[in-house]
């Protein structure tokens, strides 16, 4: 299999050597079925500086069986086919949605679950974001790639053995856009369950670009993940963190979604090149402060040079560089030298 390094985003490059981070701002379910709310996400993730923000499309009858148990070990006490029929976007907002986003400067995306909802998305949407537990969805996965657009692909839940079974469905459906997200499905996840480090795993094993999808609480793992080689990355946010609903407790707040994506763009500076090379503020300083070589004690004309005559300190550039030091001993002085005045080659 032989997947793209670097795809196309709607107006956005995404993989390459110098390409930002594409920021996913996640507003999942966190609209609670009101439109002026959604509104408010899409805002919320354009002035933060997201590339996209993310809905979620799912009917709770294609999702869950209604007769399945609330899911105790994770503390839910509701069954989960209650929880998403309630928490449902309503479908036909898709294209108001997307026409808001598209005025306001942001890409709209949003996860399908089924069918219906990768056909209606399809015409919204310029690439398909794909949830962890979707990964193992055969006929799902496959249907989705025919589209043949971008496809981010979380990863929680599952290893190598399953990520690549996923990518050769994909792969033999004629989509070689692929960006892996390495994800833990646990909300929150814990430190020690990140693991940013697959990512460079994935990235090694499948030639493709690679990204993570962030389920912290806090912004650090998210930063992080720049320094670990992410090229996308999705993080929850709402309006506000008491609102009702599943998925607003563990999600930033705007103000703390801007701080991350600043933070994020901060730390793609700090990354710079593989080049090892002084910066021009430094290559300025650096002529003011160079060590060379300075008289100990006053030094006569035709006196020797010697370790006891001279040393070196921070004289800026002109006078012998201190690497010359050595070359000087036992050479005479072809003139007169005060003490802690530098030495100059014409003194040689």
């Amino acid at each position: 299999m032989k997947f793209k390094n670097r795809i196309k985003i709607s107006n956005k490059w995404v993989g390459g050597k110098n390409d930002p981070c594409f920021i996913i701002a996640e507003a999942g379910s966190n609209h609670n079925r009101d439109f002026n709310t959604a509104k408010k996400l899409i805002d919320s993730a354009f002035d933060a500086g997201a590339d996209a923000v993310k809905f979620q499309t799912y009917s709770a009858e294609t999702l869950y069986q209604e007769s399945k148990e609330p899911l105790r070990l994770i503390g839910e006490k509701e069954k989960p086919f209650d929880i998403i029929k309630r928490i449902e976007i309503p479908r036909h907002w898709h294209k108001d949605l997307a026409d808001y986003a598209r005025r306001k400067g942001i890409i709209f995306m949003s996860t399908p679950f089924d069918r219906q909802a990768i056909d209606e998305l399809d015409k919204f949407v310029p690439a398909f974001k794909w949830g962890s537990p979707e990964l193992l969805d055969k006929p799902l996965l496959e249907y989705v790639a025919s589209k043949h657009k971008p496809l981010i692909i979380s990863t929680g839940f599952y290893g190598m053995d399953e990520i690549k079974n996923a990518l050769s469905w994909v792969y033999k459906n004629g989509n070689r856009q692929v960006v892996l997200l390495q994800c833990t499905g646990m909300y929150p996840t814990f430190p020690e369950e990140v693991n940013l480090l697959a990512m460079k795993n994935m990235a090694e094993k499948f030639q493709l670009p690679v990204g993570f999808s962030d389920h912290t609480l806090g912004v650090l793992a998210s930063v992080l993940s720049v320094v670990a080689g992410a090229k996308v990355i999705e993080k929850h946010f709402t309006l506000d963190k008491k609102m009702d609903g599943p998925d607003h407790a563990f999600a930033l707040e705007p103000s703390e979604l801007k701080e991350m994506i600043e933070n994020i763009r901060l730390a793609e500076k700090m990354m710079g090149s593989e080049t090892k090379k002084a910066t021009l503020r430094e290559v300025r300083k650096e002529k003011l402060i160079r060590r060379g070589v300075v008289a100990f004690s006053d030094i006569k004309k035709g006196e020797v040079f010697s370790e006891k005559n001279i040393i070196t300190k921070r004289t800026g550039s002109g006078p012998l560089a201190a690497s010359d030091f050595a070359k000087l001993l036992g050479r005479k002085a072809k003139t007169g030298i005060k003490k802690d005045q530098a030495v100059y080659p014409k003194n040689v």
